[in-house]
């Protein structure tokens, strides 16, 4: 599912114009990464958690090489899939 998609899909389930859930979509997006650039956490019961993480620095090996390369420290943004999620994925069968 693209943004497209999902603001049709939210639209017609919320039964409000697209125009407004594309706006609300923009400002979530906004404020997720207003949130990670602050450092704090967002929590949404029961669909997700999301929060920056800090990845120490490294040693790597490059594959084509075999030489050691040094990779730096790195925030990174981690996602947590919340209880109603897990228990959606979980729910479908495996192909």
């Amino acid at each position: 599912m693209n943004k497209a998609e999902l603001v049709a899909a939210v639209a017609k389930r919320a039964d409000v114009p697209a125009s407004t859930v594309d706006s609300v979509i923009a400002a979530l997006g906004d404020e997720f990464v207003d949130a990670l650039t602050r450092g704090d956490k967002i929590a949404i019961s029961g669909l997700l958690t999301l929060e920056r993480s800090t990845r120490s620095a490294r040693t790597g090996r490059n594959p084509q090489t075999g030489e050691s390369i040094e990779i730096a420290a790195a925030n990174t943004a981690k996602l947590t899939a919340g209880s109603n999620l897990k228990k959606a994925a979980a729910a479908v069968p495996v192909q």
